[in-house]
């Protein structure tokens, strides 16, 4: 049999539009693609033919993936068969060790990254076909060794000649093995080397999340400069005050997004570590009613909290639980038709706290319930719902709970009959409480202070509008188009605080900022990142250089009106403090 015959690729799948795509991605392979839209379509072709790999759909009715591996790998004549898992769902790691369990080999997520579907397949392709050498090889060398059986019965009447062709035969398959078993450790290098392409690869969609997300902040950053500065100034129209609320109000949206959509990642690679601190739970849940309520008022609802009276105290990241928060109410806001009811109620239970979000919405089938909190679940991805997002949501709300050491659960009676979500979150303990000094008491927000700012950018719109944003509120501002003008602009005019881009042409922010503080007169100037780049290695890198803040795109005026605030009075008179922490 010739190592350049076409193999078979055996792909299982109820869907036809996913069949569809496996066959496009892996046409490039050259073999011959087999389908199957059912388990036992696949078991009958498997009784016909020999297959290279399989790849399996978990999720089909009648039989689903699970069931065909097992019935697949319980059969002698298939069970070295490798199988290749495809799901569209996320599956935990019980799930995955029920598949490694049954025969799968690896698995692959929908939607399918070409490149990585098309490796996997490619290096069993490549070992199937080693291994059929392998036995090819083997035959011969049986073949061999019956000769050889054959030639010590008759040595002593043969010739010496005769005895030497023999052992010449020996020699020439003992050489065939020898050839094999470096093919064989050769195959062992190439899948190593198959590996670290996939290192590689998740590499690769790491850095171009990371630039996803600054490409998408840098134009929302003037946008939303802008919006801030129309609010600043009064407007006479009512129709000009409420295209500015609606593009307020989609902004925050879209930076949500961004920011869920980053999160997801990060989290899933473990890369989120939470700032916990005592705090007053019912402090956290109006932080994220005010978030969702733009979005409640534009749809009209009624949004009624019941928290009881007394202390309840958590240990928490407060950013993190009010995000989890905010993305569970902002879920009862969208999937409830205009006018609808939401009740927010908090009740305690020994020691944990309950917090139920109840809406009057269009309700969870019962089919998705079990599965509302897996990533890119959505109710119907075939609705016309005008919010049916992307189905990150609730997986990120489930894993910061889970973080937190909470739990989160889903209730339904069916669609259009509304949904209650259920969470329950560790108390800290009265001890704890009093350790930490109990409640702090309110304190009173510093004054506006009027500063010399400089703003550098070479996106003019985000350096103008931030420019006349600042100016409105009192400060004395310097802008600056590039990192050169700006590391001028900051000798000549000494600011006490200076906003710096970090992407700018001629010299980067972080260049700028080294620079700065090589100066004695810079030493005392208050430096604040601004940037679309939000990962801790930017943070760190942003610490390295000498800045004291990093703010990510789209500029939240409130944090940087708050850092401005508790500067020292005279910021730039202020000795410098070694070792500064960088706030963000």
């Amino acid at each position: 049999m010739e190592v350049s015959e076409k193999v078979n690729i055996l792909l299982v799948d109820d869907q036809p539009a996913r069949l569809l795509t496996y066959q496009s991605v892996l046409s490039e392979l050259g073999q011959n693609l087999v389908c199957a839209r059912s388990g036992l379509e696949a078991l009958d072709k498997l009784m016909r033919e020999e297959f290279a790999v399989v790849l399996l759909d978990v999720s089909m009715p009648e039989m689903d993936g699970f069931e065909a591996a097992r019935l697949i790998h319980d059969h002698p004549r298939f069970e070295k068969t490798p199988i290749i898992f495809v799901t569209g769902v996320h599956i935990n790691d019980l799930d995955r060790l029920k598949g490694y369990k049954v025969g799968a080999v690896d698995y692959v997520s929908i939607p399918v990254v070409p490149e990585i579907l098309r490796s996997k397949v490619a290096v069993l392709v490549e070992l199937y076909c080693k291994r059929r050498e392998l036995r090819e090889l083997n035959r011969n060398l049986g073949l061999a060794n019956q000769r050889l059986a054959e030639a010590n019965t008759t040595l002593q009447a043969e010739k010496t000649r005769e005895l030497e062709a023999f052992n010449a035969t020996l020699q020439r398959a003992n050489a065939e093995l020898e050839g094999a078993n470096r093919a064989l450790q050769s195959e062992v290098a190439e899948r190593a080397r198959a590996e670290q392409a996939l290192k590689e690869a998740d590499r690769h969609k790491d850095e171009f999340l990371a630039m996803l997300a600054h490409e998408l902040r840098n134009p929302l950053a003037p946008i939303l400069s802008a919006v801030q500065l129309m609010r600043m100034k009064p407007v006479a129209d009512p129709q000009l005050s409420w295209s500015r609320d609606v593009i307020e109000r989609q902004l925050s949206h879209l930076t949500r997004l961004v920011d869920d959509l980053l999160d997801v990642a990060r989290i899933t690679r473990g890369k989120i570590n939470l700032s916990r601190e005592p705090i007053e739970l019912p402090t956290l849940i109006a932080r994220a009613v005010e978030i969702v309520q733009p979005l409640i008022e534009e749809r009209g609802h009624q949004l009624t909290t019941e928290i009881p009276d007394g202390t309840l105290r958590v240990d928490a990241d407060p950013l993190r639980l009010t995000q989890a928060l905010g993305n569970v109410l902002g879920n009862a806001a969208k999937y409830t038709e205009r006018g609808g009811r939401i009740s927010l109620g908090v009740r305690r239970q020994g020691a944990e706290v309950e917090i139920r979000v109840r809406d009057n919405g269009v309700g969870i089938p019962a089919e998705v319930l079990p599965r509302i909190f897996d990533l890119f679940t959505q109710l119907d991805r075939h609705s016309h719902h005008p919010h049916s997002g992307l189905g990150i949501g609730l997986a990120l709300v489930r894993r910061l709970l889970q973080m937190h050491g909470g739990t989160i659960s889903a209730h339904s009676e069916g669609a259009g009959l509304g949904s209650e979500f259920v969470i329950r979150l560790p108390l800290l303990l009265e001890a704890t409480q009093s350790a930490n000094g109990g409640p702090s008491a309110a304190t009173e927000e510093p004054a506006p202070v009027r500063r010399r700012i400089l703003v550098a950018d070479d996106n003019v719109d985000a350096l103008q509008t931030l420019a006349t944003v600042l100016e409105l509120g009192g400060h004395e501002v310097f802008s600056a188009a590039n990192g050169s003008l700006a590391l001028e602009s900051a000798e000549r005019h000494l600011p006490e605080v200076a906003l710096l881009d970090i992407g700018m042409p001629l010299l980067d922010g972080y260049e700028v900022a080294r620079r700065i503080r090589a100066q004695a007169w810079g030493k005392r100037i208050t430096l604040v990142a601004l940037t679309g780049w939000g990962q801790d290695s930017d943070r760190r890198r942003s610490r390295e250089a000498g800045f004291d803040s990093h703010l990510v795109k789209p500029l939240d005026l409130a944090k940087l009106t708050e850092l401005l605030a508790r500067l020292p009075a005279s910021a730039a008179a202020a000795d410098e403090i070694p070792g500064r922490q960088l706030n963000s």
